[in-house]
């Protein structure tokens, strides 16, 4: 099981850095006036998304996923970024699944992806938004990610001559291929996105985001201890207001949000939804009230992902089934991760 393409990694840097921020107080954004951050007429980042070299097992959480990952740098989801795979007729489009903040392909999707390839899809997870010689990615100026994606989707139809694809966002994910499809021309490539835990409208990281804008400071520690990918996310930024201007939808696309109403970083959690024309907004509690999954572990959730495999293939996939899952699941995981 050792194929598969590409190089880099991931490890647990998100979960030292969300400790870090937990621990001093930092915010995830701060006041509209105090973003530095590159214009979005910067040229365009070059470099490509990096595709990883060899498959990794399938993982239960990401706790798991990054201690593997820590043993076999450049680890890739089992079955994913295999360009010689040809859509069938019954799995006409190629998925093409994003990763959130300072993660990888395999720290987010080393459950979703394998579930994905079992089921007969064409499965792509790049790395994306890395400095050079990355450990971990989605770090790096949003605008550039989600230049960078929209070549890694060029590449993934000309492969394997599909005419669209379908693509899945985690967290900063789900936005900058959102901005891919509506701000970049990608919608005539795109037949549905499904956004989990999207910040959509921007988050407050556990409500902070008051605080920063009264204490501005705090914004560049937050930077400091995590990346310019994470505060370009904070409700109010550039990026944010850019991405929702004129409407958050744009014709053509099927756009579904899965969402949690105990969602630790996106604060109000009705910053999830979407509000333009076809988009629907899925609440995980609407469905299964007893699974109280919060923002990290929405990737290693079982019911999320069931439920994911049913809105790409609605009249095969089984239907999920709902089961207690504790508040703070994915608490324990960074508490774990940040001593290991």
């Amino acid at each position: 099981m050792g194929r598969g393409r590409n190089r880099r990694d991931g490890g647990i840097a998100w979960r030292r850095a969300l400790a870090t921020v937990a621990a001093c107080g930092a915010a995830f954004g701060g006041s509209a006036n105090a973003w530095a951050e590159p214009s979005p007429t910067s040229p365009p980042d070059t470099r490509p998304a990096v595709v990883p070299a060899e498959w990794g097992p399938p993982q239960g959480d990401h706790l798991a996923a990054s201690r593997y990952l820590k043993a076999h740098p450049g680890a890739t989801p089992w079955g994913t970024n295999d360009f010689t795979c040809r859509p069938s007729a019954r799995h006409p489009r190629p998925i093409i699944l994003a990763h959130g903040t300072d993660a990888t392909a395999y720290t987010d999707w080393g459950g979703i992806g394998p579930q994905l390839v079992a089921a007969g899809f064409c499965v792509f997870a790049p790395n994306y938004g890395g400095k050079a010689d990355a450990t971990s990615y989605g770090t790096e100026d949003l605008w550039a990610s989600s230049r960078q994606f929209g070549d890694f989707v060029e590449r993934v139809l000309t492969a394997t001559g599909a005419d669209k694809v379908d693509l899945v966002g985690f967290s900063q994910g789900a936005n900058i291929t959102r901005y891919y499809i509506d701000k970049l021309g990608g919608a005539p490539h795109v037949d549905q996105w499904i956004g989990l835990a999207s910040p959509s409208y921007g988050a407050q990281m556990y409500g902070l985001v008051p605080l920063a804008d009264a204490a501005p400071g705090l914004w560049n520690v937050y930077q400091q201890v995590t990346s310019l990918a994470a505060v370009q996310q904070a409700q109010g930024s550039p990026f944010i207001r850019e991405l929702d201007a004129g409407g958050d939808t744009v014709p053509g696309v099927r756009y579904t949000t899965v969402g949690s109403r105990v969602d630790e970083i996106i604060q109000p959690s009705t910053n999830i939804a979407l509000t333009g024309p076809g988009a629907r907004n899925i609440v995980l509690q609407d469905l299964c009230p007893i699974d109280l999954t919060g923002h990290f572990h929405m990737v290693y959730d079982p019911y999320v992902q069931q439920l994911l495999l049913t809105l790409l293939d609605p009249q095969r996939a089984s239907l999920p089934q709902c089961a207690y899952v504790p508040l703070g699941t994915e608490i324990g995981e960074v508490i774990l991760g940040a001593h290991s």
